[in-house]
């Protein structure tokens, strides 16, 4: 695993999420996990063509239409690191429901609400 990418995917998603996902140690974790870090994290989010704010948007977009609500949650709590506004995270639900259909801005919306309850306190941001 290149140690920029896993450094990428601990900013964005937080120490305890990849710790959570990296510490199971079976044999499909064992090669699964370094592959993601490397080709995700590794590959795309360190190429600073896109800023992260702009990918952690689009991950959301394509996240929601995919119907990946716990990525989708993940995320979420990603964007924030990268300095979306909730207010903005508004925006993108409604634009999700005008483009994926209501029942998959609803589900969002859900996840959404979820993360903001989470970091309320202020503790899930810092990790």
């Amino acid at each position: 695993m290149t140690s920029d990418g896993m450094a990428v995917r601990r900013e964005v998603l937080g120490a305890a999420y990849v710790d959570r996902a990296v510490s199971r140690t079976d044999p499909v974790s064992a090669e699964f996990q370094p592959y993601v870090t490397e080709a995700c994290w590794g590959e795309i989010w360190t190429d600073d063509r896109l800023p992260r704010r702009e990918r952690s948007l689009l991950v959301l977009g394509m996240t929601a239409a995919l119907g990946r609500m716990a990525e989708f949650e993940a995320h979420a709590l990603g964007a924030l690191r990268n300095g979306v506004a909730v207010d903005e995270l508004i925006a993108v639900l409604k634009q999700i429901a005008v483009y994926c259909g209501v029942p998959a801005g609803v589900a969002a919306s859900a996840a959404l609400r979820a993360v903001l309850e989470r970091t309320a306190n202020g503790t899930e941001l810092g990790d």
